[in-house]
């Protein structure tokens, strides 16, 4: 649920910064990006302190080495965090995570069996997923393809470089 609530909390809070005159946060796209960006920062760290040996028992049996799997899958989401915050690799990045949620479905599933609280059982783990490929999608499909002149300057004066 945390990850949720941090998506929703910090896309909301750049959307206010963006309302309230912070430039490059007027695009819902920019502010979706970091939000996406917080919630993966966060996930990623779960693969390493607090929730590392919870998520060693979400690998399904079938795969091979799950601690191997759950430090590099973490490795990647922190990649892709830091990716989304840059305007040349956010498309990149977003295309990426959303192949690694639906990559990682499994695990959801895995993991949602047997004795769990609701929060956890397969129908809620399921919706949040949505929501999350809903939000990488988003930034996939309405982020600009950027070109070589988009490093230098944008159109209103403003550098493409950051969010």
């Amino acid at each position: 649920m945390e990850p949720l609530i941090t998506l929703v909390a910090v896309t909301g809070l750049l959307l206010l910064a963006g309302a309230l005159g912070a430039v490059r946060l007027r695009r819902s796209t920019a502010a979706l990006r970091g939000g996406l960006a917080a919630m993966f920062t966060l996930t990623a760290g779960a693969h390493f302190v607090g929730m590392r040996e919870e998520l060693v028992a979400m690998v399904p049996p079938a795969l091979p080495a799950p601690g191997l799997l759950v430090t590099l899958t973490g490795i990647a989401e922190l990649a892709c965090a830091l990716g989304l915050l840059w305007s040349p690799t956010a498309r990149s990045s977003a295309a990426a995570l959303s192949a690694m949620l639906i990559v990682m479905y499994p695990a959801n599933v895995h993991a949602a069996g047997g004795d769990v609280p609701w929060w956890d059982s397969l129908g809620p783990r399921t919706a949040m997923q949505a929501v999350f490929l809903a939000a990488t999608v988003t930034v996939l499909i309405r982020t600009p393809h950027p070109t070589p002149a988009s490093h230098e300057k944008a159109p209103t004066g403003h550098s493409r470089w950051g969010l």
